[in-house]
């Protein structure tokens, strides 16, 4: 599976580490940046590329880490076809995937630890859309509000 990952200056220690780990679980991972640590970046200029990397298909799923996860995945989500969501727990990590086709997970570099990260990462990955009826009911749904609101 192609996977991309993007941090500003807070989450960038932390996407260093989760790249080797990655890379060592046999992942075949792109890096969009930040390529080197700057206090003064700012989040929305980091997603941008890895957005357009999910809506070119260049990547399956996406992983961004900035302070709170808070930032990437607000700026995120203004992509058309990102489904981004903050993830702080094991259960929401896969069940985003299962129920909402979410492509890209967000996390706080500040606020959980490497341990998390990597345990997230592992359901994020993992997991398949379900593809159900009533989740495809309501991703057409999702779909329509990004159309209509564009």
């Amino acid at each position: 599976m192609k996977i991309g990952i993007a941090s500003d200056h807070a989450g960038f220690e932390q996407k260093k580490q989760l790249i080797e780990q990655l890379k060592e679980a046999g992942y075949d991972v792109t890096d969009y940046g930040a390529h080197t640590y700057e206090v003064t970046d700012d989040y929305p200029d980091i997603i941008v590329p890895l957005g357009m990397g999910l809506l070119h298909k260049e990547v399956e799923r996406g992983i961004a880490v900035c302070g709170s996860g808070v930032g990437v995945s607000v700026a995120a989500n203004k992509i058309p076809g990102v489904r981004a969501a903050l993830i702080t727990d094991s259960y929401s990590a896969h069940q985003g995937v299962e129920h909402d086709d979410m492509n890209l997970m967000c996390m706080g570099g500040r606020v959980i630890g490497q341990a998390l990260i990597w345990e997230l990462t592992q359901a994020f990955l993992k997991a398949k859309y379900d593809g159900g009826e009533r989740f495809q009911r309501r991703l057409n749904k999702v779909i329509a509000l990004e159309k209509q609101f564009k």
